[in-house]
């Protein structure tokens, strides 16, 4: 894949994907949402992809969703690469451990981590003493301690081979995180954590060539943000008149063509420890959403929503 010299150089057009053919890869947390476009993605750039999460054939997590692992690893196929799916609970060291073991028994090389592990039923609106506890803790041992056990278990193999990519997926960037309150503490702190874990790994994996980055969706259409709408991704605009800063959204595969442009990039290295969008990495590498729009939701929210003006996406997609 062509990749510009300088980051932040916007491509004229949409150029051909990245060649990942032979490249293995790990979608932690890979069931729906930003996980399931991101193992697509890989796939459709020949990737083998294992695929995990916690529900798996009738078997669902507490999120209570019908997406399968199933389902994602089928969709990997279909896209070109090869998809495998694996239950794994990622707060279990023992499961996570004999994963790594199977990839690298199966594969021998571990080329793109992607911690997406989430799944949590968020307390919105309110202070730290008027949450549960047990909630608010259940979050961050969800969305943090997994990322970690995970990385734990999975960097040895990931940084024998060189060029190595860790993706630690997150909700807002850096500089959107550092000066706006983030809808409850646990949350919050949750994606603050995440956002950091990817600053510290890049400080430990640059000495192996490998690469750790943070990277954030818009305001993302995923299965249950479709259905909460009463949308699909087809009628998708229906929902902007009800929702008019809907207009800023990007579906799944936007945020998986970003991560497949960062793993067939030579020159990834350049955002070591960075915090990235989707939408900033499409002006990049010239990738676009399944619509042919790159929609920036990280210039929109700050620039237009959050100052509370008219939902206007004109320069944004």
């Amino acid at each position: 894949m062509e990749a510009t010299t300088e980051p932040g150089a916007p491509h004229g057009g949409q150029h051909p994907g990245p060649d990942l053919a032979g490249r293995v890869a790990l979608v932690a947390g890979g069931t729906r949402g930003a996980g399931r476009g991101i193992a697509v993605q890989l796939g459709a750039a020949g990737a083998t992809v294992y695929v995990t999460g916690r529900t798996s054939g009738s078997e669902r997590s507490e999120m209570d969703r019908p997406e399968t692992i199933e389902e994602t690893a089928a969709l990997v196929d279909a896209a070109g690469g090869r998809g495998i799916a694996v239950q794994v609970d990622h707060l279990v060291p023992d499961r996570v451990r004999a994963l790594v073991a199977r990839i690298a028994s199966e594969q021998g090389a571990l080329h793109i981590l992607v911690n997406d592990i989430w799944g949590a039923e968020i307390e919105w609106d309110k202070p730290v003493w008027e949450s549960s506890l047990d909630t608010g803790l259940h979050t961050l041992r969800l969305a943090v301690d997994t990322h970690a056990i995970t990385s734990h278990f999975a960097l040895p193999l990931l940084i024998e081979t060189p060029g190595g990519l860790v993706v630690e997926m997150t909700d807002g960037t850096d500089e959107y995180n550092a000066s706006h309150y983030r809808v409850s503490f646990f949350y919050d702190l949750a994606k603050a954590a995440v956002n950091r874990m990817a600053f510290a790994l890049g400080h430990e994996l640059a000495p192996h060539g490998a690469t750790a980055v943070a990277l954030t969706p818009g305001w993302l259409r995923s299965e249950a943000m479709l259905q909460a709408h009463g949308v699909t991704e087809a009628t998708w605009r229906d929902a902007v008149a009800q929702t008019p800063h809907f207009a800023i959204s990007e579906s799944p595969a936007y945020v998986g063509r970003a991560v497949a442009a960062l793993a067939g990039d030579p020159e990834v290295a350049r955002w070591n420890g960075r915090s990235l969008s989707s939408g900033q990495l499409a002006q990049v590498y010239g990738f676009t959403d399944v619509d042919g729009d790159r929609p920036d939701a990280w210039r929109y929210l700050p620039e237009v929503q959050d100052p509370g003006l008219p939902a206007d996406v004109t320069g944004y997609r």
